[in-house]
C-alpha cells in the first residue's frame, strides 16, 4: 500500500483495501489447505477514519493449536529424569507452558488478522494500537482481542472518465520570457544604492517593528526585503507587501498586514495578523550579471544568451504545466467528491501534514522550479497546514483510488527514471538525488506520487477541455528570518496529543 501507509514493524498488522464496517464471522485460508479458525469479527466505527474490531476465536481452535505443539514436544523433548520424548505430557505441559503459549499466541494471532484482513476489506493507514505482549490466552474460554486502527475514508468513485475540464493555457511572450530571465538571474545579482523610489524587484533595507492591536510582539532590524507581490518570512505571509512598497523611498514609512503561520514562536499568535511598520533606511537595485559565455555555461549549462532564454521559456512551459495540473487535481477532486463525505480527523492531518507537504515538494521539484520558488510556495501551505494536508490527502485518497480500480502499478525502474529526470532538472547526480530522497525517507512518497500521476493522466486523456487563458502568477520573494523571534515551530511536526498511543488491546 502507498503513502500514506504504516511502516514495516514487528507487531501482527492488518491489511486490506477499504473498511467499510460490517461484522460478522471471518474466515480463513492461510497457508491454502489449513482450515479456517472459528472465529467471530465485531467492527463498529469509532470516529472519522477509525474502526475498533473485536475478534472471538473458539476456545476448541486454541486448544487445538495447542496439543499440536505438545505433541510435538512430546517426541523430542527433554526433561530431567526421563529419556527423550519419554516424559509424561502433564509434566511437559508444565515445564514448557509459557513457551508454547506464547508461540501458540503469535501463531493464532497472525493467522486471525490474516484471514480478518481477507475477509473484511480494512485498510490501515496506520498500525493498529495492538500489543500481542499484552494478550493472554486464556485456559478455559475463547481468546479475545481487540483493537483500533485508522482507515481510509469510504466513498464511491463516480464516473471519472470523459469529465470536462477547465485547461488554464497561454503562449508566452519575450516580455514574458524577459520577466523570468530576471527572476532567474537575480541571486547571481549585486545589490547597489539607488537614488529615488523602490520599483518591483529593487531591494529596501528596513527596521520592522509589529504589533497586534496596541501590543508590540516583533522587533527586527536590517533587514534586506524584495518588493515583490507577496513577502514570505519563515513564520509570516505578507500578501500585498509589493501593493504597500513600491514608491517608498529612503527615510519614508510603510505599514503592512502579516498573517502569522502555524511556524510563529508564540504560539497564541498563530492564524493572526499583525501589522508591520517598516522603517525604509536604504533603497538598492540589483545589477544582473554580464551573461558572457563562461557564466552561462558554468550556471545554466548553455553556451549562448538564446539557448539560455530558450531554457526559460522551457521552464514557464514547465510551469504552465504543473499549474495546469494543478487546476485538473483540483477539478477533478471536486466532481469526485461531490457526493462524498469527507472527514479527516485533526490527528491524522497532523501526523500525514509532513509527507503531504513532501508531495507537492516532489511536483515542484518536477516542474524545475528554484530552491527559492518552492521555499515559498511551501511556506504559503504551511500557512493554514491543516487545510492544506485535507486537500492534499483527499487528492491522494481519490487518486489512489482510481489507481486501485485500474490496477495501476509502479516498477522499480520507473522510480530510478524519475530520479535522474530530477536530477538532470537540478544539476545534480541521481545518486546524490536518490541518497537525499533514502535519507529523507522519500522514496515511498515519490513511488506514491508516480502512481498517482498515471491515475491522472488517465482521467486527463480522456477529458474534453474549455481553453482558459492562464494568468501569470504575482511575484513572490523570500526572507531568511522570522518576523517574530524566539524558537519557531515545525509546522509539519506532530503534537504531542497526536503521538500519544491508544489504550492497550484487553484480551
Amino acid at each position: 500500500m502507498t503513502e500514506p501507509a504504516q511502516h514495516e514493524h514487528d507487531e501482527p498488522h492488518v491489511h486490506g483495501d477499504e473498511c467499510d464496517g460490517n461484522h460478522g464471522e471471518g474466515g480463513h485460508s492461510h497457508g491454502g489447505p489449513e482450515e479456517k479458525l472459528s472465529q467471530t469479527v465485531d467492527i463498529k466505527d469509532v470516529g472519522p477514519c477509525r474502526k475498533h474490531i473485536k475478534v472471538t476465536i473458539a476456545k476448541a481452535d486454541i486448544e487445538k493449536a495447542l496439543n499440536e505443539k505438545y505433541k510435538e514436544l512430546m517426541g523430542d523433548s527433554w526433561v530431567p529424569g526421563f529419556r527423550p520424548g519419554k516424559a509424561p505430557r502433564q509434566i511437559v505441559v508444565r515445564k514448557y507452558k509459557k513457551e508454547v503459549g506464547d508461540q501458540v499466541k503469535g501463531q493464532i494471532l497472525y493467522a486471525s488478522l490474516e484471514q480478518l484482513a481477507e475477509d473484511f476489506d480494512v485498510a490501515p493507514l496506520s498500525p493498529p494500537n495492538l500489543n500481542p505482549a499484552q494478550l493472554v490466552i486464556p485456559d478455559d474460554a475463547d481468546f479475545i482481542y481487540e483493537f483500533e486502527v485508522e482507515v481510509r475514508p469510504q466513498f464511491d468513485l463516480p464516473e471519472y472518465k470523459g469529465i470536462k475540464l477547465k485547461r488554464p493555457s497561454r503562449t508566452f511572450s519575450d516580455a514574458d520570457v524577459e520577466a523570468e530571465e530576471k527572476k532567474t538571474l537575480a541571486s547571481f545579482g549585486q545589490l547597489i544604492p539607488k537614488e529615488g523610489a523602490a520599483d518591483k524587484g529593487d531591494f529596501i533595507v528596513v527596521d520592522m517593528v509589529s504589533m497586534l492591536g496596541d501590543q508590540k510582539v516583533g522587533e527586527a532590524k536590517e533587514l534586506t526585503l524584495r518588493v515583490d507581490d507577496t513577502l514570505t518570512f519563515k513564520d509570516a505571509i505578507a500578501s500585498n507587501f509589493g501593493e504597500k512598497t513600491t514608491g517608498v523611498k529612503a527615510g519614508e514609512k510603510r505599514t503592512v498586514d502579516m498573517q502569522m503561520t502555524e511556524a510563529v514562536a508564540n504560539e497564541a499568535l498563530r492564524g493572526q495578523t499583525v501589522q508591520a511598520t517598516l522603517e525604509v533606511k536604504d533603497v538598492k537595485s540589483l545589477r544582473l550579471p554580464e551573461l558572457t559565455e563562461d557564466f552561462l555555461q558554468a550556471n545554466f549549462g548553455v553556451p549562448s544568451v538564446e539557448q539560455f532564454r530558450e531554457k526559460v521559456r522551457l521552464f514557464l512551459e514547465r510551469r504552465l504545466e504543473y499549474n495546469q495540473r494543478q487546476s485538473a487535481r483540483e477539478q477533478v477532486l471536486s466532481h469526485i467528491s461531490a457526493s462524498a463525505t469527507w472527514d479527516l480527523p485533526r490527528d491524522m492531518l497532523m501526523r500525514q501534514a509532513r509527507k503531504a507537504l513532501q508531495r507537492r515538494v516532489i511536483e515542484m521539484k518536477e516542474a524545475g522550479m528554484s530552491e527559492e520558488e518552492i521555499s515559498g510556495r511551501r511556506r504559503m501551505l504551511e500557512r493554514d497546514v491543516l487545510n492544506s494536508t485535507a486537500l492534499a490527502l483527499k487528492e491522494h485518497f481519490v487518486l489512489q483510488k482510481i489507481a486501485e480500480t485500474e490496477k495501476i502499478e509502479i516498477e522499480d525502474d520507473e522510480i530510478q527514471a524519475e530520479i535522474e529526470r530530477i536530477a538532470d532538472m537540478t544539476g545534480e547526480s541521481p545518486r546524490r538525488v536518490r541518497a537525499q530522497y533514502e535519507k529523507e525517507e522519500m522514496i515511498e512518497t515519490l513511488a506514491a506520487q508516480l502512481i498517482e500521476r498515471k491515475a491522472l493522466n488517465l482521467i486527463l486523456e480522456s477529458a474534453t477541455y474549455e481553453e482558459t487563458e492562464a494568468t501569470i502568477e504575482g511575484g513572490m520573494a523570500n526572507v531568511d528570518a522570522q518576523a517574530i523571534p524566539g524558537e519557531s515551530k515545525d509546522p509539519t511536526a506532530v503534537p504531542d496529543e497526536a503521538k500519544e498511543e491508544q489504550p492497550a488491546a484487553q484480551s
